[in-house]
Protein backbone atom coordinates (compact mmCIF):
# COMPACT_ATOMS: atom_id res chain seq x y z
CA UNK A 1 0.00 0.00 0.00
CA UNK A 2 2.96 2.40 0.47
CA UNK A 3 4.32 1.57 -2.55
CA UNK A 4 0.96 3.07 -4.08
CA UNK A 5 1.46 6.19 -2.79
CA UNK A 6 5.47 6.76 -3.02
CA UNK A 7 4.58 5.98 -6.92
CA UNK A 8 1.85 8.10 -7.06
CA UNK A 9 4.05 11.09 -5.93
CA UNK A 10 6.60 10.21 -7.96
CA UNK A 11 4.45 10.34 -11.16
CA UNK A 12 2.90 13.72 -10.09
CA UNK A 13 6.48 14.97 -9.31
CA UNK A 14 8.20 14.07 -12.31
CA UNK A 15 5.13 15.11 -14.51
CA UNK A 16 5.80 18.63 -12.97
CA UNK A 17 9.81 18.05 -13.42
CA UNK A 18 8.63 17.45 -17.31
CA UNK A 19 6.35 20.66 -17.68
CA UNK A 20 9.09 22.98 -15.89
CA UNK A 21 11.55 21.75 -17.79
CA UNK A 22 13.67 23.03 -20.91
CA UNK A 23 14.14 21.49 -24.37
CA UNK A 24 17.76 20.63 -22.80
CA UNK A 25 16.50 18.99 -19.61
CA UNK A 26 13.72 16.93 -21.28
CA UNK A 27 16.59 15.02 -22.68
CA UNK A 28 18.51 14.60 -20.33
CA UNK A 29 15.79 13.25 -18.34
CA UNK A 30 14.67 11.00 -21.37
CA UNK A 31 18.26 9.33 -21.24
CA UNK A 32 18.94 9.34 -17.89
CA UNK A 33 15.21 7.37 -17.96
CA UNK A 34 16.53 4.88 -20.96
CA UNK A 35 19.52 4.39 -18.68
CA UNK A 36 17.19 3.48 -15.49
CA UNK A 37 15.21 1.07 -17.52
CA UNK A 38 18.30 -0.82 -18.99
CA UNK A 39 19.43 -0.99 -15.13
CA UNK A 40 16.28 -2.34 -14.09
CA UNK A 41 16.45 -4.62 -17.91
CA UNK A 42 19.23 -6.09 -16.63
CA UNK A 43 17.84 -7.00 -13.16
CA UNK A 44 15.16 -8.48 -14.70
CA UNK A 45 17.49 -10.55 -16.89
CA UNK A 46 18.91 -11.81 -13.54
CA UNK A 47 16.28 -12.70 -11.73
CA UNK A 48 14.43 -14.49 -15.11
CA UNK A 49 11.24 -12.10 -14.99
CA UNK A 50 11.01 -11.79 -18.96
CA UNK A 51 7.77 -10.14 -18.34
CA UNK A 52 9.60 -7.23 -16.63
CA UNK A 53 12.47 -6.95 -18.88
CA UNK A 54 10.17 -6.99 -21.79
CA UNK A 55 8.66 -4.00 -19.91
CA UNK A 56 11.68 -1.91 -19.47
CA UNK A 57 13.24 -2.55 -23.23
CA UNK A 58 9.77 -1.65 -24.45
CA UNK A 59 10.10 1.42 -23.12
CA UNK A 60 13.60 2.12 -23.50
CA UNK A 61 13.25 1.61 -27.03
CA UNK A 62 10.55 4.25 -27.32
CA UNK A 63 12.67 6.63 -25.34
CA UNK A 64 15.46 5.50 -28.08
CA UNK A 65 12.84 6.32 -30.84
CA UNK A 66 12.33 9.52 -29.43
CA UNK A 67 15.65 10.68 -29.23
CA UNK A 68 16.22 9.30 -32.65
CA UNK A 69 13.16 10.97 -34.25
CA UNK A 70 13.95 14.24 -32.70
CA UNK A 71 16.99 14.96 -33.96
CA UNK A 72 16.99 18.09 -36.17
CA UNK A 73 18.19 16.81 -39.73
CA UNK A 74 17.32 20.14 -41.56
CA UNK A 75 20.68 21.22 -40.39
CA UNK A 76 22.25 17.84 -42.29
CA UNK A 77 25.47 17.88 -39.93
CA UNK A 78 27.81 15.00 -39.87
CA UNK A 79 27.06 15.24 -35.72
CA UNK A 80 22.97 14.85 -36.23
CA UNK A 81 23.69 11.91 -38.78
CA UNK A 82 25.75 9.99 -36.68
CA UNK A 83 23.48 10.67 -33.67
CA UNK A 84 20.78 9.09 -36.07
CA UNK A 85 22.38 6.21 -36.90
CA UNK A 86 23.81 5.60 -33.22
CA UNK A 87 20.28 5.58 -31.75
CA UNK A 88 19.17 3.50 -34.57
CA UNK A 89 21.99 0.82 -33.64
CA UNK A 90 21.10 1.08 -30.05
CA UNK A 91 17.40 0.49 -30.76
CA UNK A 92 18.45 -2.95 -32.86
CA UNK A 93 20.48 -4.01 -30.01
CA UNK A 94 17.90 -3.20 -27.06
CA UNK A 95 15.49 -5.41 -29.37
CA UNK A 96 18.71 -8.46 -29.39
CA UNK A 97 19.00 -8.33 -25.84
CA UNK A 98 15.12 -8.62 -25.49
CA UNK A 99 15.22 -11.54 -27.55
CA UNK A 100 18.76 -13.12 -26.72
CA UNK A 101 18.65 -12.34 -22.42
CA UNK A 102 22.12 -11.32 -22.93
CA UNK A 103 23.46 -8.64 -20.76
CA UNK A 104 26.30 -8.16 -22.45
CA UNK A 105 24.35 -6.49 -25.19
CA UNK A 106 22.87 -4.31 -22.18
CA UNK A 107 26.11 -3.31 -21.12
CA UNK A 108 27.33 -2.27 -24.98
CA UNK A 109 23.93 0.13 -25.29
CA UNK A 110 24.56 1.52 -21.52
CA UNK A 111 28.49 2.24 -22.84
CA UNK A 112 27.05 3.42 -25.61
CA UNK A 113 24.30 6.17 -24.36
CA UNK A 114 26.58 7.38 -21.25
CA UNK A 115 29.14 9.69 -22.79
CA UNK A 116 25.97 10.68 -24.36
CA UNK A 117 24.05 11.73 -21.50
CA UNK A 118 27.64 13.08 -19.89
CA UNK A 119 28.28 15.27 -22.97
CA UNK A 120 24.94 16.57 -23.12
CA UNK A 121 24.86 17.36 -19.24
CA UNK A 122 27.77 19.18 -19.50
CA UNK A 123 27.03 21.46 -22.43
CA UNK A 124 27.68 24.98 -21.28
CA UNK A 125 24.69 27.41 -20.07
CA UNK A 126 25.59 29.83 -22.83
CA UNK A 127 25.45 27.27 -25.36
CA UNK A 128 22.21 26.48 -24.78
CA UNK A 129 20.74 30.00 -24.43
CA UNK A 130 22.29 30.43 -28.09
CA UNK A 131 20.31 27.25 -29.30
CA UNK A 132 17.30 27.95 -28.15
CA UNK A 133 17.53 31.63 -29.59
CA UNK A 134 18.55 30.03 -32.52
CA UNK A 135 15.47 27.65 -32.74
CA UNK A 136 13.49 30.68 -31.41
CA UNK A 137 14.08 32.66 -34.77
CA UNK A 138 13.88 29.97 -36.78
CA UNK A 139 10.48 29.58 -36.01
CA UNK A 140 9.71 32.83 -36.49
CA UNK A 141 10.88 32.82 -39.77
CA UNK A 142 8.97 29.78 -40.45
CA UNK A 143 5.85 31.59 -39.58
Amino acid sequence: MALKGINAYKKGSLKQDVANADPHKITLMLMQGALDRMAYGKGCIERKDYEGKSEHLSRVSSILMNLRDTLDMSIESEVSQNLYDLYDYMIQRITDANIQNDLNIMDEVINLLLPIKTAWANIPEDAKQQAYEAQRQKRQAAV
